[in-house]
């Protein structure tokens, strides 16, 4: 078998399995609709803050209400203490707010 056929029918299957997870995916999410709108509804009734992703800071386990200069309030120069911290950007609306004007 010549090296551009392997490589055609691995593409093509890497291809076949990415269009099987999309189908999936979307059928899973139909199938828990009225799951995940009851859970939005008790989310809702209860007053509850956004999903907890991380143990460490406190600019971590809640992103949306974190502020930019959290990770460097030991120095402004500080090295982040959490790996978590390079994983989590801070929130789209407070790097708007901050961005240099034109």
């Amino acid at each position: 078998m010549r090296p551009s056929t392997c490589f055609i029918l691995l593409l093509t299957t890497g291809l076949v399995l990415l269009l099987l997870m999309g189908i999936h995916a979307r059928s899973s999410r139909i199938s828990r609709q009225a799951e995940l709108q009851e859970r939005a509804m008790l989310v809702h009734r209860l007053r509850l803050t956004d999903l907890c992703l991380f143990t460490e800071a406190r600019y971590t386990r809640h992103p949306a209400m974190a502020d930019l200069h959290a990770p460097f309030q030991d120095h402004p120069t500080a090295l982040e203490h959490f790996p978590s911290g390079s994983l989590v950007t801070p929130p789209v609306t407070l790097q708007r707010s901050y961005a240099p004007r034109p």
